[in-house]
């Protein structure tokens, strides 16, 4: 069992920064692909990127590419989701997911992830 828990939201304005935060409890962790996913009002689940166990492979949505990073401390049991340049349509609550199944093939469908946060909120002012 892996718990997750998401901080670092806020609300800012078109153009900064912010850096959200996941750290997990649980001795496998590091075994984990982990994903950033968020959901805005009205909208389905969307996933916005992914790292494998060692953090040596990435993977972005299209839409966030070139502006978030995605990385991981396994030794601190933390995952990290740097957003620059952060847009109105970023708006949304975030999760941290967690895939057991997986060690470095990483998959955008949110079905494979097993472990959810419970989310924080990213409001981006235009």
């Amino acid at each position: 069992q892996v718990q997750l828990v998401e901080s670092g939201g806020g609300l800012v304005q078109a153009g900064d920064s912010l850096r959200l935060s996941c750290a997990a409890s649980g001795r496998t962790f590091s075994n984990y692909v982990m994903g950033w996913f968020r959901q805005a009002p009205g909208k389905e689940r969307e996933f916005v990127a992914g790292i494998s166990w060692s953090g040596s492979r990435t993977y972005y949505a299209d839409s966030v590419k070139g502006r978030f990073t995605i990385s991981r401390d396994n030794a601190k049991n933390t995952v990290y989701l740097r957003m620059n340049s952060l847009k109105p349509e970023d708006t949304a609550v975030y999760y941290c997911a967690a895939d057991r199944h997986h060690t470095v093939l990483i998959t955008s469908a949110s079905y494979e992830y097993d472990y959810w946060g419970q989310g924080t909120q990213v409001t981006v002012s235009s």
